[in-house]
């Protein structure tokens, strides 16, 4: 049986799509730009957000891509056959050009064709939305799929729970899905084993979404005018659906396998979990370090997120008995792996080494510090049992995992309430999912007046920094809601008063003197000849928006702005503070006179 190599997958993907008249783009940062919603972009449609709610796009109405993508929700399950918290995700788009007959029809064409993934048309189910109060049957969908030879018996109505999308917020574009999965070896759970019953039968690999609907403040539907699709496919799953086996079983983890056996002596085979573990974490660890916008291990956000990564692949490489310095040996083989697809990761080689190096040192401390908070606990227990609320006090305060606390408490002879660990722990996930929901609550769609008038404030302030403070001064991530905006830049210190207010002054200058906010289409050529700045992700030839607000500020982007900065009101800032090591963050907001 022929094997598919991921190199192929994403050629055939963007060369199908190409000849459907669909331009390529490139991978966005995995760092979401002015996004509130969530800390990483966790599928293609991400970056595109202003352009399904009806911004002219620069490359057209049909486009495609490969987008890094990172999901966090589901750390604790990464080991598992399925799990990854880094995937790449293929996407197609119309943005108010085809809709449904089209979209299916073309995933049947690229699956199912022999010059393309020539899968069996009898190992593929699909699913569509069985409809409710807010919206009817999708029988359009379900008729496009029969017409095309789709068994009948594998067509599966589901409810909105497992084939409708979004808003991603409280409001805006959604609509229903139709999703594609390979039917696995596994026989039937019973006569009523569908897609939706988890029994792993069904292992879902492409999703086109219909974004055909908008939800508003009281909870209508409302038909959009522009009709958009948004497609994603991640390329490890359908590595699984044409090559079998589970998501690590391919060419882009093999060579991280092998640094990890070479480096601990020991088999795949007998330590699955722990090398996917590595391999996965170590991965995502390396995407976000060796990102444009280069973030690295903090107490917050991001930063939070990505020690928390390291930090648990530091403690699954230690029980393969790999040395401190390792996770930094296995980094080199994934950049070498990535380098010709993702160059960036090449660029920045060595500050994702050093960072983990470092990183590593700092949680070995941690390690030895937590190992003397268990022996104070243990020393003082007077029953031989120790509570749920220590056990997760442990793995909270001192990144101690539980593991290594059951290990040694079995060691003493000492009882660990387990079940109160895990209440405690789910506890304490649930209010963080909460924070989070309240946090980021308004949503991808948020285009208000408000957030636009903050966007275009950032670039005043980009600009305002770098006369202020220099030209070292770069973005590293940007996240604007409707009442503030929160700007990370790369420096070296901590700025000082009179920084502080030179960097308002300017910014208010340029708001009083109520400048026109203009935008132009251009190559990436010839924005760097401009002078613009930004993030220049775009591949040579591409084009982008560049907006420029007099003889303040020109820079590359691709959100919602003011027309002119008369409309900013006044520009303050409230905090600036470290966001980690190198890195900068000024909190500010706009107030109407």
């Amino acid at each position: 049986m022929k094997l598919y190599a991921s190199d192929e997958i994403r050629t055939k993907y963007l060369e199908f799509f190409q000849e459907k008249n669909h331009a390529v783009i490139s991978s966005s940062s995995v760092i979401p730009d002015n996004d509130p919603t969530v800390l990483f972009t966790t599928a293609g449609m991400h970056p595109l957000i202003p352009y399904l709610l009806g911004e002219k796009h620069p490359s057209g109405t049909r486009l495609t891509n490969i987008q890094k993508c990172i999901r966090t929700g589901d750390i604790e399950e990464v080991g598992d056959e399925t799990h990854c918290t880094f995937f790449e995700m293929m996407g197609n788009w119309s943005l108010g050009d085809y809709f449904k007959h089209e979209s299916i029809a073309w995933s049947w064409e690229f699956i199912t064709s022999s010059e393309w993934l020539g899968i069996p048309k009898s190992k593929i189910a699909v699913t569509v939305f069985e409809g409710d109060d807010d919206a009817p049957c999708d029988t359009e969908s379900y008729d496009i799929w029969r017409r095309l030879g789709q068994n009948e018996e594998e067509i599966f109505f589901l409810p909105k729970a497992d084939n409708w999308w979004g808003p991603a917020g409280q409001t805006g574009p959604c609509g229903p899905d139709t999703e594609i999965f390979i039917i696995s070896e596994k026989e039937r759970c019973g006569p009523s084993c569908s897609p939706a019953c988890g029994c792993g039968r069904y292992v879902e690999f492409w999703n086109n979404v219909f974004l055909q609907y908008n939800k508003t403040a009281e909870g209508k539907f409302e038909p959009l005018t522009q009709k958009n699709v948004d497609t994603g496919m991640g390329l490890e799953r359908v590595l699984v659906a044409l090559n079998g086996g589970t998501v690590y079983d391919s060419d882009l983890f093999s060579p991280i396998f092998a640094s990890i056996e070479s480096l601990s002596g020991k088999t795949y085979e007998d330590n699955k979990k722990a090398y996917r573990v590595i391999a996965d974490h170590t991965r995502t660890a390396v995407f976000i370090l060796g990102d444009t916008y280069g973030i690295t291990p903090s107490n917050v956000d991001q930063g939070y997120v990505l020690r928390r990564l390291i930090r648990r692949a530091v403690r699954f490489a230690m029980q393969l008995g790999i040395h401190e310095g390792g996770l930094a040996q296995i980094a080199e083989a994934i950049v070498d792996r990535y380098k010709l697809t993702y160059p960036e990761l090449q660029t920045n080689r060595d500050m994702i080494i050093r960072e983990l190096q470092t990183e590593e040192a700092r949680f070995q401390k941690t390690l030895v510090q937590g190992l003397r908070e268990f022996e104070k606990i243990s020393d003082s227990l007077e029953n031989g049992r120790l509570d749920g609320e220590a056990a997760f006090k442990l793995y909270d305060t001192f990144g101690f995992p539980i593991e290594l606390t059951l290990e040694l408490a079995e060691e003493r002879s000492i009882v660990v309430d387990f079940e109160g660990y895990r209440e405690r722990l789910q506890k304490h996930k649930q209010l963080s999912q909460a924070g989070a929901a309240q946090k980021f609550k308004g949503g991808l769609a948020d285009h208000s007046t408000q957030t636009a008038n903050l966007h275009s404030a950032t670039h005043l302030l980009h600009a305002a920094l770098r006369k202020v403070l220099g030209d070292e001064v770069a973005q590293k991530g940007s996240n604007i809601t409707a009442e503030r905006l929160r700007f990370d830049f790369s420096y070296h210190r901590k700025m000082t008063n009179e920084e502080i207010a030179a960097t308002e002054s300017i910014v208010n200058e340029a708001i009083a003197e109520g400048v026109e906010i203009t935008f132009e289409e251009v190559t990436l050529d010839e924005a760097r000849n401009t002078g613009a700045i930004g993030l220049f992700e775009s591949k040579y030839g591409e084009k982008v928006k560049v907006y420029t607000i007099g003889m303040y500020s020109k820079e590359i982007c691709g959100g919602p702005h003011a027309a002119n900065t008369a409309h900013l009101g006044s520009f303050k800032i409230v905090k600036e503070e470290s966001s980690s090591s190198g890195v900068r963050r000024i909190k500010a907001v706009l107030t109407q006179p």
